[in-house]
């Protein structure tokens, strides 16, 4: 019964004076909690009660005096009267519920992913993530134990793994493309986070925030990207300078015939290396049908003629003009070979037959 004289505790707190405490185990000194006693517990901390290393009373941020009445659990299986008195044997725990922010990840060997423009390629990648105890019951039973003092370095090892492999499993369930995770690194950090937090819950720990700051491509990755980063252009969207020289190539081909078979080809106007579709062959199309335009106008004209008179465009064998009537000059034609010859001409220059 010796230590039914031991002191009381009245007055219960913790100062956290660190910066990377999670949980701090309060030191008893093997003394008791006497019924009434003060427990207070600061914004960003939570009380934990253990007895027998089991989970008892949880106190959230604020003054609490101590009874029957607030400490259920406990005073069931941990309390003893004496002189009239309620006293608890437990242990007190103070958790940390603050954010842990600025914490760092990266990975330790490169992550094989398979692209869809460059097939398979090893990446690397680091930046930082936050995170805070949101369960600390669940915190507890999980991670913690037994221990007196838990900090972040006792956990960041294992978060850290923890968020490399999510964000491998991320890449190959999401499909994204290593082009489009280079130029959208927040909304992939994004996807990590969401993708992450499920493993989080269960550890009883929120992940706040998470940061994807590089990623280290393979070279011809990498020269990919500056090519599109020289042309302003943005994943999937070619912009404006590829609409302009395609519609200056093609209006050149315009001008010339030959060249729109050309263009068709080497599938400009198709697919164009499934990145200019759309623009090339609709350029191309209109390309086309300016050509045909132009070859039909050119054999018009060259089945035809001009009346002197009215200047209309008539047929090369009317003698007749069918606007105005007048008589149109007939040519002259060599009798012997039938070529044709000029109105002045004595022998034909083609044959030598005399003319006149």
């Amino acid at each position: 019964m010796g230590w039914f004289k031991s002191q009381m505790w009245k007055v219960l707190e913790w100062k956290d004076e660190s910066q990377d405490t999670i949980v701090y185990r309060f030191d008893m000194q093997g003394q008791e909690i006497m019924s009434g006693s003060q427990l207070t517990v600061r914004e960003s901390q939570a009380a934990v009660f253990v007895h027998q290393g089991k989970i008892a009373d949880v106190f959230g941020p604020g003054q609490h005096k101590l009874t029957t009445r607030n400490l259920p659990i406990l005073s069931g299986i941990g309390s003893i009267w004496y002189q009239g008195e309620s006293r608890f044997k437990a242990e007190l725990y103070f958790v940390n519920t603050k954010q842990f922010v600025d914490c760092k990840w990266g990975t330790m060997s490169p992550i094989t992913m398979r692209d869809k423009d460059f097939g398979a390629i090893r990446i690397r990648s680091f930046g930082n993530y936050s995170f805070k105890v949101n369960d600390p019951a669940e915190f507890m039973r999980e991670i913690f134990g037994t221990n007196g003092l838990y900090g972040v370095a006792d956990i960041e090892g294992n978060l850290k793994n923890l968020l490399v492999s999510q964000m491998s499993d991320t890449i190959a369930e999401s499909g994204i493309s290593a082009l489009d995770m280079a130029m959208n690194y927040q909304e992939f950090s994004n996807m990590i986070r969401d993708h992450a937090q499920p493993k989080f819950d269960a550890m009883g720990l929120e992940l706040t925030d998470f940061n994807v700051v590089n990623i280290n491509f393979p070279e011809a990755v990498e020269k990919a990207i500056d090519e599109r980063a020289s042309l302003g252009i943005l994943a999937d969207q070619m912009g404006t300078y590829t609409q302009k020289k395609a519609a200056d190539a093609l209006g050149d081909a315009a001008k010339n015939p030959g060249t729109v078979g050309t263009f068709m080809g080497i599938g400009l106007g198709g697919q164009a290396g499934g990145v200019l579709g759309s623009t090339f062959g609709a350029a191309i199309g209109a390309s086309q049908q300016q050509a045909q335009q132009a070859q039909q106008q050119t054999a018009a004209t060259a089945g035809s003629k001009f009346c002197p008179n009215c200047g209309k465009q008539i047929s090369a064998n009317a003698k007749f003009c069918p606007e105005c009537g007048s008589k149109l000059a007939t040519e002259n034609l060599c009798p012997g070979c039938g070529k044709p010859v000029s109105a002045n001409a004595k022998f034909c220059p083609e044959c030598g037959q005399k003319i006149k």
